[in-house]
Parts: structure tokens; C-alpha cells; sequence
């Protein structure tokens, strides 16, 4: 009797197992299909540019340097100011030039009544034609003495050579200059307009060349191409620039090309050494498919992947081609196709060939920005 209903126990647990596994099997197979967040791309023209480093440097710099030699009485600018082209900087002392150009010019006077007296004796043969060229000769190296003599006591008022903003003095009154010197008594930098040399690799430099010859480029000049700013802060320069293809060099360790633009600055907000971010504008691309940064990631091999929902709302995973980001979006160049559903939500349940449930994405804003970067 025991065996009987040891058995009868038996039978009712293994129906009963039996009848859980079906429940399971039956609530697993009931299961909703994941929910996942889409985007459906849509083709749209947009506004291509590159986002190069550099600095700001002057368009200008001259040094102050004495042409004749003396004590500096005075300096007759404020250190740091802005000067003005001809103005005076410093005189220097100019008691001995006064005194050559009063010799000079005494000398001219008496060799000038020489040759005038001997023009007159020389009608009347009173002298030989040489008496008389030598006359001539002397009076005329005596005007020219007499003007190098003029121009070394201006020399003595040292001028500004450009407009711009004057360094610190390296001297004070009281100093002994001479002409020729090595080390400079000031230096002035015209900032405006100021120079912004920005850097970037040798083939987007070419690829550049390019696209301004086939006039993809809005060009604002012959061989400019317009250029904005991004300072140090983030916050952008009013004032546009052009960029100058002609003035381009190489660094030959590097290979990296030195692109030189050109911004008006007359506030003087630009100041040389600045570490700035210019955004050359390349162009507008027609019909590109952008695609949220979410929704694109990478395989073993690091080529870009993303997946799609497909016909019947299954996931297909697409290897694609991406080149630059616009904002916290990618450029696609191949691999998607305009109306197509991308996941950029969700993307942790999605498993290849899988039936999705596909909603609106939530956690994409797309971001326009007008530099663009490549990957």
C-alpha cells in the first residue's frame, strides 16, 4: 500500500512539474517584444566646416632702435599704450649733432661762395677750368654733408616706425645708446588686424585646395576662404576673417601645414599668443543623413556599426561609413538610407534578428554647430 501510494505521489509531482514547465514556456513565449528608442533618418542639407587650433600673432612687429649713438634724455610714451606711426619715443642728446650740423653747414656756405666766386672769374679766365670743377665739387660735398648732418640730429628724436601697442622700454633716461645695437630700446605689434595661424594635416589642407578650385568653397576673395573665431572662453569673435592659402608653410617633423588668416581687430580684443579656435566654413553638402551619436557604435575591428529595425520591426545590425561630427551628430556617407529607423535607446536589448517594439528616441537633441570635426 505504501509503494502504491508512493508511487500516485510521484505521478501527481511529475504531472505537476510537467504542467509549471508548460506555464513558463507559455509566459516566455508571451513575453512583449522589447521596447527600444528610434530616430528615422531624413536627408537634409547641411553646412560643412573644420574646426582647426592656433594662435594669434601680430601683423606686424617693429623694433625701436637708435641710428646714432647718445644719452637718452627722455621717454615720451607710456609703456603698453598705443603709439601712432612718427610719433617720438625717446630723445636723445642732441647737443654734439646740433654742433656738426652748425660745422656742416658753415662749411657748405663757404664752399658755396667759392664756387660762386669762381664762376665769375672763370668768365673773365681769371682761373683754369679745373680751379673751377674742384670748387663745384666741394660745394656739392658740402650740401651733402650738411643734409647727413640734418638727418643724424633728427635721428636723435627716435620715431615709431608703425602704428601699434609699444612693449615696456628696455632703457631709461640717463642710458648710453649707440647705433646698431643688438638689443632693442622698445617693440611695438600692430594687432589690428592681427594675424590667427591655425594648424592641420597635410591632406584636409589639400582636400581644402580642392574644393576651392571646384568653387565648393565660399570664397571671400581670390584665394580666401572666410573664417570665424572661437576664443579661449568659448565664446565666439564678432568679426569674421579670410584665410590666405598663400601664406602656408610645413612643419617637416610633423607634416602639419600652418594655415595663416587674417581678422580685423580694432578693439583689440585679439591679443598675439592667444590660443583660439578658427571654423573654416567648407561648404553646403546636399541631401546628408545625420544620425545621433547614440545610435552609432563600434565592433572589434572599430568600424562603425548601428542598428536598424528593419521590415517586420526586426533589428539588423549595418556596418556604416561616418567622416566628421556636426554637433553631437555623425555624417553618414554610406551604409543607411534616408526613412530608415536607427536604435539610439535601448541598444542593450537588442539582439540580431530580434522583433522590436520601436518608439520615438527620448534621449536625442540634436545639436547644430557651425565647425564641424572629423573622427
Amino acid at each position: 500500500m505504501k509503494v502504491r501510494a508512493l508511487r500516485s505521489l510521484g505521478a501527481l509531482l511529475s504531472t505537476a512539474l510537467v504542467l509549471a514547465a508548460c506555464g513558463k514556456t507559455e509566459q516566455k513565449m508571451a513575453e512583449p517584444a522589447p521596447e527600444v528608442g528610434v530616430v528615422e533618418l531624413k536627408a537634409q542639407d547641411v553646412l560643412l566646416s573644420s574646426d582647426l587650433p592656433g594662435r594669434t600673432a601680430p601683423y606686424r612687429v617693429a623694433e625701436v632702435r637708435p641710428q646714432v649713438g647718445g644719452i637718452i634724455q627722455k621717454r615720451l610714451f607710456s609703456e603698453g599704450s598705443v603709439v601712432k606711426k612718427g610719433q617720438q619715443l625717446y630723445q636723445i642728446d642732441p647737443a654734439l649733432y646740433q654742433a656738426a650740423l652748425d660745422k656742416a653747414q658753415a662749411t657748405r656756405d663757404s664752399a658755396r661762395n667759392l664756387a660762386e666766386r669762381y664762376q665769375r672769374l672763370l668768365q673773365t679766365r681769371a682761373i683754369s677750368r679745373q680751379q673751377y670743377d674742384d670748387a663745384q665739387a666741394a660745394w656739392k660735398q658740402a650740401e651733402a654733408e650738411l643734409k647727413t648732418a640734418r638727418i643724424n640730429l633728427e635721428y636723435t628724436r627716435v620715431l615709431a616706425p608703425i602704428d601699434g601697442r609699444i612693449s615696456r622700454s628696455n632703457v631709461t633716461e640717463g642710458a648710453l645708446v649707440n647705433a646698431g645695437q643688438a638689443r632693442e630700446l622698445a617693440s611695438i605689434n600692430q594687432l589690428d588686424p592681427i594675424y590667427v595661424d591655425v594648424n592641420q594635416a597635410s591632406t584636409d589642407m589639400l582636400r581644402l585646395r580642392r574644393e576651392l578650385d571646384s568653387g565648393q568653397l565660399g570664397m571671400a576673395g581670390p584665394g580666401q576662404v572666410q573664417v570665424r573665431l572661437t576664443l579661449e572662453d568659448g565664446s565666439r569673435y564678432p568679426l569674421p576673417g579670410v584665410l590666405k592659402f598663400s601664406e602656408v608653410t610645413v612643419e617637416p617633423s610633423t607634416g602639419a601645414v600652418t594655415l595663416r588668416a587674417v581678422f580685423p581687430n580694432p578693439d583689440g580684443i585679439l591679443l598675439p599668443g592667444m590660443f583660439v579656435h578658427g571654423s573654416l566654413a567648407e561648404g553646403m553638402r546636399r541631401q546628408a543623413l545625420l544620425v545621433p551619436q547614440q545610435g552609432i557604435g563600434r565592433d572589434l575591428k572599430g568600424e562603425a556599426t548601428a542598428w536598424v529595425v528593419g521590415e517586420g520591426d526586426k533589428a539588423e545590425l549595418r556596418h556604416v561609413q561616418v567622416s566628421r561630427t556636426l554637433g553631437n551628430q555623425w555624417l553618414v556617407e554610406s551604409g543607411l538610407a534616408a526613412g530608415e529607423r536607427v536604435v539610439t535607446e535601448g541598444v542593450q536589448r537588442v539582439r540580431p534578428g530580434a522583433v522590436l517594439r520601436p518608439v520615438a528616441a527620448n534621449n536625442v537633441a540634436p545639436v547644430q554647430t557651425l565647425a564641424s570635426s572629423r573622427p
